[in-house]
């Protein structure tokens, strides 16, 4: 399998060297020279097959020869040791856990596939590679729970200050090791950009820089695995089936579509967005405009210019017409992401954070078009991950679970910075 930037002017790369730089060298993502379509009979025979046995089915294709098939399995086995339940919150609607892991976010998926892809790629080596990461919520915890420890890696996390919440950023600040966190003057953006001028940075490049971001293809294609683990869930249910994910750099729900592209028969595709609405704007008007992200209770979504959207792009081709036939996106206030965790909760007791209400809210908007359809949308972090929020809302004390209670306790260590000229002498 041959990676091309999307920029297209940079050569084509394996699935290591992918991997490996992150980013392309014009800037550019990468993304897959083919995308072949499952068998047929693989769906027919879904509902019989482990996680495992899918997982490997869909990412085959795309490491290639880069691992080895028994390696890979094995990778594998260790990423999906949680598991990713379907669970009924009213008629017709299901929300998709992803929660059940070890920083209890969706990103530890791609977190804990992607640093046993590079464990692998760095075995015989004993240069370092360094992972430069932005998070706007959950990558960090996820990205610093994935590597910690892992040969040859050092992480740095860039976080924007203030702006997640306090137990997100115990997970990135108090594990030590070989993780360090950058505490940013700014916003998510900024984090963001930060990183990319780093991978550019010929001054830099001793230090053998990637990404953990879902700008990585080895964290952004195995978030296809459970957008299949909710279609066999469902599969006997026998309905046109919408999936709506709670969006910020869009990396989940591109994912989504990959695996449509593999032939997992997903009826619509809702991108659920906070005020940050750069691509419902971009659908209503036909024009790509990305503003300045704004601080919104459902921080993992604070995106202003979602880095994975010219990926969604590249899958249709540019062809806006295509897009909008199985793809729709809506934006939602925080008074409107309050209320439905509260009536959520009023209605059927099910407890739901501010990125899963987003979720809730664009699936039910676009499941009134389609009365005959079932929907699953992502509830993509832990309710506890947001008790300032949740609490108050729901009038109610949240039990704490083991993976958060490790980290309330050790203390947080970062180093605050406020531009890219500090980032550079801190990283050199």
């Amino acid at each position: 399998m041959q990676y091309f930037s999307l920029n297209k002017k940079a050569p084509r790369v394996d699935f290591q060297e992918a991997v490996v730089r992150g980013l392309a060298p014009d800037r550019g993502l990468y993304f897959p020279e083919t995308i072949t379509p499952l068998p047929h009979s693989f769906f027919q025979n879904i509902e019989n097959l482990t996680h495992e046995e899918i997982a490997f089915t869909t990412i085959k294709q795309f490491v290639g020869d880069a691992i080895p098939e028994t390696e890979l399995k094995h990778i594998i086995t260790e990423t999906l040791c949680f598991d990713f339940p379907c669970v009924p919150v009213e008629d017709n609607v299901f929300s998709l856990e992803l929660f059940h892991g070890p920083t209890m976010a969706f990103k530890d998926v791609g977190a804990r596939f992607m640093s046993r892809c590079l464990g692998y790629f760095n075995r015989n080596s004993n240069k370092k590679v360094t992972v430069l990461v932005a998070t706007s919520g959950d990558t960090g915890g996820a990205v610093a729970s994935g590597f910690l420890g892992v040969k040859g890696v050092e992480v740095i996390i860039l976080y924007p200050s203030g702006k997640i919440s306090e137990i997100q950023e115990r997970q990135l600040t108090t594990l030590g090791q070989n993780i360090k966190a950058l505490e940013v003057d700014g916003v998510f953006d900024d984090c963001q950009d930060m990183v990319k001028k780093a991978f550019l940075d010929d001054r830099l490049k001793h230090k053998n820089l990637t990404s953990a971001n879902s700008i990585n293809i080895a964290r952004w294609l195995p978030q296809m695995f459970y957008i299949f683990f909710a279609y066999q869930q469902l599969k006997k249910r026998n309905k046109p089936l919408i999936v709506s994910c709670p969006s910020g750099n869009f990396g989940n729900i591109c994912a989504g579509i990959m695996a449509k592209r593999l032939g997992l028969p997903i009826a619509h595709f809702v991108a659920s967005t906070n005020v940050n609405d750069t691509v419902p704007r971009f659908l209503e008007a036909g024009h790509y405009e990305p503003k300045a992200s704004i601080a919104t209770i459902s921080n993992a979504m604070d995106v202003g210019n979602p880095s994975n959207f010219i990926r969604i792009q590249q899958l249709y081709r540019f062809d806006l017409k295509e897009f909008q036939k199985d793809f729709s996106s809506y934006s939602f206030s925080d008074t409107e992401t309050e209320k439905a965790i509260q009536d959520i909760y009023a209605r059927t007791k099910y407890i739901t954070e501010p990125h899963g209400a987003v979720g809730y809210l664009g699936l039910k908007k676009e499941m009134a078009k389609h009365p005959d359809s079932i929907g699953v949308f992502l509830e993509t972090a832990h309710p506890i991950k947001f008790l300032d929020v949740v609490e108050p809302l729901l009038d109610l004390k949240l039990p704490i679970p083991k993976q958060i209670e490790s980290v309330l306790e050790k203390e947080k260590v970062s180093v605050k910075i406020k531009t890219y000229e500090t980032l550079k002498q801190f990283l050199d």
